[in-house]
């Protein structure tokens, strides 16, 4: 029966360190009897163990909450370093090529006065591009239009204002 109220005390322990990561670092503080008052203590059927039973439940239970918050600590570490991944991948479209074939979208800011070689695009979203090709759109004049970059083979990418049939080649300058 001593051994049996051990086991669950000890596994009601762990459960609560696995629920918290705060309560988890509280307990690897100091040992049960500090943590717990002595009314606690005495209600879980702690004050009649030995000092070396209740030292060898203090260490694995410290050693448990240990290994639970290191194990957080590197969920948090590695959804860290997926959030900067993605950052990098979307500020840096347009520059390097990805994998995605999803075009960008966005506004133009100010007029689109139609297509010319080198010609400047800047967007809402800060990104800036410049026509690379030959294309010639004259006589169309819209104000913060819709736009759409699309990748296409070999890194080149594709301008299309929506409404305007005529898209341009582009590269990204900014």
């Amino acid at each position: 029966m001593r051994f049996s109220r051990l086991r669950l005390l000890a596994s009601a322990a762990v459960l609560l360190s696995l629920a918290s990561p705060a309560l988890a670092q509280r307990v690897v503080e100091g040992d049960l009897q500090q943590q717990m008052s002595p009314a606690e203590f005495k209600a879980a059927g702690l004050d009649k163990l030995s000092p070396a039973e209740l030292t060898a439940l203090n260490g694995w239970l410290q050693g448990k909450v240990a290994a639970v918050a290191a194990d957080t600590r590197e969920q948090v570490r590695e959804q860290a370093r997926e959030e900067g991944r993605q950052e990098v991948i979307v500020k840096n479209r347009g520059f390097f090529d990805f994998g995605s074939n999803e075009p960008i979208t966005s506004t133009l800011q100010g007029e689109f006065r139609g297509f010319g070689k080198a010609r400047k695009f800047v967007l809402a979203n800060g990104q800036e591009w410049e026509q690379s090709d030959d294309t010639v759109l004259s006589g169309v004049r819209k104000t913060n239009p819709t736009v759409s970059i699309s990748p296409g083979l070999l890194g080149v990418w594709y301008l299309r204002v929506d409404g305007v049939n005529t898209r341009a080649k582009v590269r990204r300058t900014k």
